[in-house]
C-alpha cells in the first residue's frame, strides 16, 4: 500500500473526482489503480480569501508499486503506506488472573480500558458511580431546565464521562506512535459514530450521537463477557505490603482483585481524598481557570473563513488562540465549540463550573470557547497534592454566589469586561448557559493576575479574528476543570509508583485531556494490565 500527500481538489468537486485526480497525479491508467481510500482530508483556512482547496491524504495500491516509485522517486508526497492496524496482545488461558480485573470510571478512558480487556478475553468488572447514559442525561437536563442536581448524575459523572456532554472532539496533539488513536476512532464507527470521522482533519460526534455510541459499546463490553456495573461509587482501596488486593464501595461491599486500572474522570474529589488518605502517591499538576466566551458563529465563520463562510462541506469554523500577557502568563482558548452552548458542568452543590458543548450538525446560533489562564502549584497553590482541588473548590463555591446561589452563573459582556465595569443588560449575543446568568462583574471571580492577563488578552485576540472583541459578546464564569489538578503518578509499567496493581489512567490521573487521548490511554493502560499479567505478576 503507498501513500500520497497534498493531492488538492476544489471545495466544490464531484464525489468520484477523486480517482481521476489521483490518476491523473500519477501518470497511469484508471486500470492499474486496485485500490484506494482516504486517509485524511483537511482545508488551509487560511486561504479565505482566495481558492481553499480540500487536501487529501489518500492510500492507495497499483499493480506494479515498485516501479512507480522508481519512477515518481523525486515526489516527496508519495511513499510506502504506514501499517496503522491495531496489533492486539494474545493472553492464554492460563495466563487469566484468578480475579477479575476491575476498571474504575466509564469515560473514555474506562471505556476503552474494559473494551480492550474484554477483547484480550479478561472479562472485567467496571464499576461506575454514575447512571447509564440516557438516565444520565435526564438527570443532566434536570439541572440545565430545573435547577435541580444530582451529585451522582450529570455532566462529569455517569456512563460516557465529561466527554460526553461536550463536542465531542476526536482529535489530539499527543504522540501516538502506535496508532493507538486509529483503535479509537475504528471502535466508534463501529458503534455508530459517522465514518467520515476516520478521514476529516479534526473529526466530533457530538453529545446525541455520543450517546448512542457509547451505549453500543458497553453491550459490546457485556457481550465479551466483561460487566457494567452502574451507581458503583468506589470509596476506599485495599493495600497490604505496597500490592492492591481490591476497593471497597460506598455500600460497604469490598470486590477483590490484584489488577485494577483507576480511569477517574477530573471531578472525582471524593476518590482523590480517599487515594491520598491511603497514601496513594500523587502530586499536584498545572491546570486553568478562566471563563466561557460566546459569539454569534457567523461572526467567526466571516472572520475564519471569509467567502468560504456557511459552505456546507466546511461547516461550522473553529479558532485557537493564545496571547502571552505581561504579567508573565498565558491566556489561551480552551475546548472551543462552533454552533453549540455553554453548559452547567458542576457535579457538587452550591459550585458553579461552566463547559461548552455542540450537537454533531453544529448549528447553533453562538460560538464558544474557554478563555483560560495557565495556573502551576508553584505559583498558585503550594502544599498537598490536593491544593488544586481545593482551590477549584473554592472558586466554584464564589462563582455559586456571584451567580445568585440558585446555579446560574454569573456573566458580563466582553466590553464592559475590559473597561472593568458591571453589566447590567445583554446586547446583541443572547447567552445560552442553562439555568440562565446573573450580568455583574466578573472581576472578583478570578484571582487578580487571571483578571488582569484575560483582560489584556481580548484585545490581542480581537486582532487575530475580527470581532471577537465585541462588546456584546458574552463571558460567563467559571471555568475551572480544563484538566485534573493532579497527577496520581505511574511509572514505565504504568502502575502506581508505591502500589503495585493500581493502574492510574485517563484524565482524571493526569494522562489524558480529552475524548481521544483518553481513549488511547485506556488502550495502553489495558496492554500495560496485560502485559503484567504475561510476566507472571500474581492475579
Amino acid at each position: 500500500m503507498l501513500r500520497i500527500t497534498e493531492l488538492k481538489l476544489p471545495l466544490d468537486h464531484a464525489d468520484d473526482a477523486i480517482r481521476p485526480a489521483l490518476v491523473e497525479r500519477l501518470g497511469i491508467e484508471d486500470s492499474e489503480l486496485l485500490e484506494l481510500s482516504v486517509f485524511k482530508r483537511s482545508y488551509d483556512a487560511r486561504k479565505k480569501f482566495g481558492d481553499m482547496p480540500f487536501i487529501y491524504t489518500l492510500d492507495f495500491s497499483v499493480r506494479d508499486e515498485a516501479a512507480l516509485l522508481a519512477r515518481l522517486n523525486n515526489d516527496r508526497n508519495l511513499g510506502v503506506a504506514p501499517d496503522v492496524r491495531y496489533k492486539p496482545l494474545t493472553i492464554a488461558a492460563e495466563q487469566q488472573p484468578a480475579q477479575r480485573p476491575l476498571v474504575i470510571g466509564f469515560g473514555p478512558c474506562g471505556i476503552f480500558a474494559a473494551l480492550l480487556l474484554a477483547q484480550m478475553g479478561l472479562k472485567p468488572i467496571v464499576l461506575e458511580r454514575g447512571k447509564e447514559v440516557r438516565q444520565r442525561t435526564k438527570d443532566t437536563w434536570g439541572l440545565w431546565r430545573k435547577n435541580v442536581l444530582d451529585p451522582e448524575s450529570n455532566v462529569q459523572f455517569g456512563e460516557g464521562g465529561a466527554g460526553t456532554f461536550s463536542d465531542g472532539k476526536l482529535y489530539s496533539q499527543i504522540k501516538d506512535p502506535n496508532h493507538y488513536g486509529r483503535k479509537v476512532l475504528e471502535e466508534f464507527v463501529k458503534a455508530g459514530a459517522p465514518d467520515e470521522i476516520m478521514y476529516v482533519s479534526k473529526p466530533h460526534i457530538g453529545t446525541f450521537r455520543l450517546t448512542g455510541v457509547v451505549a453500543t459499546m458497553r453491550e459490546e463490553i457485556k457481550a465479551l463477557g466483561g460487566e457494567v456495573r452502574f451507581q458503583q461509587r468506589v470509596s476506599d482501596v485495599l493495600i497490604e505490603d505496597g500490592q492492591l488486593v481490591g476497593v471497597e464501595l460506598e455500600s460497604g461491599e469490598q470486590i477483590h482483585s490484584r489488577h485494577v486500572i483507576l480511569a477517574l474522570g477530573h471531578s472525582s474529589r471524593d476518590t482523590f481524598r480517599a487515594l491520598h488518605k491511603r497514601g496513594v502517591f500523587m502530586e499536584a499538576k498545572p491546570f486553568s481557570v478562566g471563563f466561557r466566551i460566546e459569539h454569534p458563529q457567523s461572526l467567526i465563520d466571516r472572520a475564519r473563513l471569509g467567502k468560504y463562510a456557511g459552505h456546507p462541506k466546511i461547516g461550522a469554523a473553529d479558532y485557537k488562540l493564545v496571547h502571552h500577557a505581561k504579567n508573565g502568563r498565558s491566556v489561551y482558548s480552551f475546548c472551543m465549540c462552533p454552533g453549540g452552548t455553554v453548559v452547567a458542568a458542576t457535579s457538587e452543590p452550591h459550585r458553579v463550573v461552566t463547559n461548552g458543548m455542540s450537537q454533531y450538525s453544529r448549528n447553533e446560533r453562538n460560538a464558544n470557547a474557554g478563555i483560560v489562564v495557565g495556573i502551576t502549584p508553584e505559583q498558585d497553590y503550594p502544599g498537598s497534592p490536593l491544593a488544586g482541588v481545593e482551590l477549584q473548590e473554592r472558586l466554584e463555591s464564589l462563582a455559586y454566589v456571584l451567580g445568585g446561589s440558585n446555579y446560574e452563573a454569573p456573566g458580563q459582556l466582553v466590553g464592559d469586561f475590559i473597561a472593568g465595569k458591571p453589566s447590567t443588560a445583554l446586547g446583541s449575543v443572547e447567552p445560552s448557559y442553562k439555568p440562565g446568568i446573573k450580568l455583574g462583574d466578573l472581576a472578583p471571580s478570578l484571582p487578580d493576575f487571571a483578571i488582569e492577563a484575560i483582560r489584556e488578552a481580548l484585545p490581542a485576540f480581537g486582532k487575530q479574528i475580527k470581532g471577537f472583541d465585541l462588546h456584546d459578546a458574552v463571558l460567563t464564569g467559571i471555568e475551572t476543570r480544563t484538566s485534573s489538578p493532579l497527577r496520581i503518578t505511574r511509572g514505565e509499567d504504568l502502575q502506581s509508583l508505591n502500589v503495585r496493581g493500581l493502574f492510574p489512567a485517563g484524565e482524571g490521573a493526569g494522562y489524558a485531556g480529552g475524548i481521544l487521548s483518553a481513549g488511547v490511554d485506556g488502550i495502553r493502560v489495558a496492554e500495560g494490565l496485560a502485559r503484567a499479567l504475561l510476566q507472571g505478576q500474581p492475579g
